[in-house]
């Protein structure tokens, strides 16, 4: 089931008068992308100058679609995601997540596991995906209803079809969230993002 949006636009204030100034730019698409190690790419080239990414990180949002895009002064950027809208990452202490925009991704609502092993979220800051190198993190923090969490039981829930029931769930910041079951290709209807935005069709 699509969520409502969480998602208030985190825009500096000199795009904002940009916008207001210059409100009928055209939207930019197919020109921006967000890799899965949280490297933005323009044209498949990585963003290397750390001003840019700085300002990308900075504004950076959704719209009630669900797109994601950076606002580029007055115009949108929408951007093309290899995963999800964020990456996190796990803490060297604690249960508080960072996204690859170098915030804190705040509350956990939600959490998947997909066929191949990903772990995808819905946190205050947005739905993600947490690197690969942080599974060891997260697995640590799973417990099951009844019985252990080894590699047997784990491999059972990877086997399991979209939507079953996994009979574990992740301890994360004092809460006891429900490991839901969906393929990697469901990840986007459930969480509400769009992988590859288009242009909305003319009126």
């Amino acid at each position: 089931m699509p969520i409502e949006p969480l998602i208030e636009p985190h825009i500096e204030p000199w795009a904002q008068r940009a916008m207001q100034r210059w409100p009928n730019v055209p939207h930019l698409y197919g020109w921006l992308r967000l890799d899965r190690r949280g490297r933005w790419l323009i044209k498949e080239e990585v963003i290397s100058r750390p001003q840019i990414v700085d300002t990308i990180n900075a504004n950076y949002a959704a719209d009630q679609r669900g797109a994601w895009y950076f606002q580029n002064g007055p115009q949108r950027g929408y951007v093309a995601l290899d995963a999800a809208p964020l990456m996190f990452s796990a803490p060297v202490e604690g249960d508080a997540l960072n996204t690859h925009l170098g915030t804190l991704a705040g509350a956990v609502s939600r959490v998947a596991i997909d066929e191949g092993g990903g772990l995808w979220l819905l946190t205050a800051r947005g739905p993600g995906w947490l690197a690969d190198r942080d599974l060891d993190w997260a697995l640590q923090r799973l417990v099951a209803n009844q019985g252990l969490v080894d590699e047997a039981r784990l491999a059972s829930v990877l086997a399991l079809p979209p939507g079953a029931a996994t009979g574990l769930a992740l301890q994360l910041q004092g809460q006891r969230l429900a490991l839901e079951r969906i393929d990697e290709a469901g990840i986007p209807e459930a969480f509400d993002f769009l992988r590859e935005p288009e242009a909305p069709a003319a009126p």
